[in-house]
């Protein structure tokens, strides 16, 4: 999330009440998770075995709970809460905002798009030319939506993300301040939930086609042209290359990356990453003719219990 003018290192320590290293003047432009920050941002880490690799992030100011030598050309902020902290200066600079409006007044919609009766379209949403959203459909604060898209009923578009800390009291939000991006011509089924990223983008490329009753987590990329069947349910933080196809029933978890034209069979669980241009079964995903032997050793395990 970009901050909607540069902030000052002294004025986002104030705002914490945390220490800090670094010039009073030091620029900030935005916060961001490690797996999506840029430079100018901030990133927090509260365990030291994330500690190298924030403090040698693109991020140009580390939100830290602990003093550590300051890595040369970035900032510190030191607190005793990161993640606290971190959804503060989030919400200090994205508030919730409830919705009143069904449509609200600052949504912008292209010509000859159209929207179904019970549709509700939050604030600072963009809509493309000649889209057609089904009755019953949400869609939350600043999405954007391209051209010739096509949304089925029920679906919503930028619920918050699911991830929390847990506490000796319970569990702790953060807080999104994210958005989604459909790209043109991209078709959604019915009763799909694809959540808004945390801080930054989550994204359906061009060209993409989504089954009903589909679940993509925050901040996942998902590249053009995709076939995503039924039931599917993908992780946040995951980037899906170009042209993947994946089958009804499919679970992918968080920070996963799939290759280019790589194919998942329905009902298959992938627990880490896979190359492109391959066909995955099984759980934990394998490669097809890997699958295929085990299955037809597994076949013949009465067969050999048999001649004992």
């Amino acid at each position: 999330m970009r901050f909607p003018r540069p902030q000052t290192l002294k004025h986002i320590a104030d705002l914490i009440q945390a220490q800090y290293m670094g010039d009073d003047d030091f620029p900030i432009l935005g916060i961001n998770e490690i797996h999506r920050v840029e430079k100018g941002d901030i990133v927090f880490v509260d365990h030291p075995k994330y500690y190298d690799k924030a403090l040698n992030s693109a991020a140009t100011v580390v939100l830290i709970n602990k003093e550590v030598a300051c890595p040369v050309d970035k900032a510190l902020l030191i607190s005793d809460d990161p993640f606290r902290d971190f959804v503060k200066i989030g919400q200090h600079f994205m508030p919730f905002q409830p919705t009143n409006e069904v449509i609200a007044s600052d949504a912008l919609i292209g010509e000859g798009t159209h929207i179904s009766p019970q549709v509700v379209i939050g604030k600072d949403v963009h809509i493309g030319k000649g889209c057609y959203i089904h009755p019953n459909v949400t869609i939350g604060d600043r999405t954007v939506l391209g051209d010739h898209v096509i949304i089925h009923s029920g679906t919503v578009l930028g619920g918050d993300a699911f991830y929390y800390k847990k506490r000796e009291t319970g569990f702790d939000k953060l807080k999104s301040v994210g958005n989604v991006v459909i790209e043109d011509e991209v078709e959604i089924g019915a009763n799909c939930t694809i959540d808004r990223g945390v801080t930054a983008t989550t994204l359906i490329g061009k060209g993409t086609k989504m089954d009903n009753q589909i679940q993509i987590g925050h901040d996942t990329i998902v590249g053009e042209q995709c076939l995503i069947a039924s039931q599917v349910g993908i992780a946040g933080c995951c980037n899906i290359g170009n042209e993947v196809i994946i089958w009804g029933q499919a679970g992918i978890t968080s920070n996963v990356s799939i290759g280019n034209k790589a194919v998942i069979s329905a009902k298959s669980g992938v627990s880490k990453s896979l190359e492109g241009g391959k066909l995955y079964m099984g759980t934990p995903a394998e490669e097809g003719k890997s699958a295929y032997k085990k299955y037809i050793l597994l076949n013949r395990l009465p067969e050999l219990f048999n001649k004992k």
